[in-house]
């Protein structure tokens, strides 16, 4: 990589943002395509985001992955926000607009294209969504924009799941999202038949919870068709272990990290990342060498 004074910056802004893959994505991407930009993680302090929005566009900074804690509270320093961002109320990628920054949610578009890959459309498919959060919320949003019979949305707390349910039913004039109290499952998987998507939306099974997942159940994997873990560190969670001892695949959200990566990539720079391309980093990141 050589920088000189027509190398464009784009980068991350989060609080972590030591832990991040992302440069090694943005970076790969942009020498394989032969374009003159580089990508650096910028840690960003409480109350500091207004002005780091501001600042990166005086920099002329070409654009930004967000990341948590910020993803809903930089919605109001943009001139601007994608309709999807806009439901979903978060926003993950800044594109470079005329006095300011216009907000994308490429996790979801990420997800997406990581399903395809793996071969997966949930169209006319009955999915279980695990967890109310913000991610379980986006994922909501995906599943009642496309043609599923139902999405479960399965939470601890009942009525988040009740709140979440009703407002994107609500945005998008259906009724396909129900909300239940995680219990839920075993009127679901009463019937033993695999019939369910299932995507975890939790942070159960991260470190140091690895031991554990949100339906212990062994019984509730027998209904599972597929299941998605949104989590991609440990390689494989609990959660995966269980839905493949059922006999059926599992995956994890490294596809989901470098897609939602690939998308906000394409924005920022009016291209188009070959499958090629893309493929080559998820197995480089992989076998951790991007």
């Amino acid at each position: 990589m050589i920088i000189n004074g027509k190398t464009r910056v784009s980068g991350l802004i989060g609080n972590p943002v030591e832990h991040t893959m992302s440069p090694k994505i943005h970076n790969f991407i942009a020498d394989s395509l032969g374009i003159d930009m580089v990508y650096v993680p910028f840690f960003v302090d409480n109350g500091q985001l207004g002005a780091a929005v501001k600042g990166a566009y005086g920099l002329n900074i070409l654009g930004m992955n967000v990341t948590v804690p910020y993803k809903n509270d930089v919605i109001k320093y943009l001139v601007d926000t994608d309709e999807r961002a806009k439901n979903i109320g978060a926003v993950n990628t800044l594109v470079r607009v005329e006095g300011g920054y216009k907000g994308y949610n490429t996790d979801i578009s990420g997800l997406e294209r990581a399903m395809r890959s793996d071969g997966i459309t949930i169209d006319g498919e009955e999915v279980i969504i695990l967890g109310a959060g913000g991610v379980g919320r986006a994922v909501a949003f995906m599943c009642a924009s496309y043609n599923v019979k139902k999405a479960y949305l399965l939470n601890r707390s009942h009525d988040k799941a009740v709140s979440i349910a009703d407002e994107v039913n609500k945005a998008l004039n259906t009724d396909r999202i129900v909300p239940m109290p995680l219990d839920g499952y075993k009127s679901l998987s009463k019937t033993g038949e695999r019939r369910y998507i299932v995507i975890q939306c939790t942070s159960v099974g991260l470190f140091p919870r690895v031991d554990e997942t949100v339906i212990e159940d062994e019984a509730f994997y027998g209904c599972v068709k597929v299941g998605y873990d949104l989590i991609y560190t440990p390689w494989e969670t609990k959660f995966m272990r269980l839905v493949r001892q059922s006999g059926v695949p599992a995956h994890n959200g490294l596809k989901m990290l470098l897609y939602q990566a690939v998308d906000a990539f394409e924005l920022w720079n009016g291209c188009k990342v070959d499958d090629k391309i893309a493929d080559k980093a998820y197995e480089l990141l992989k076998e951790g060498r991007v």
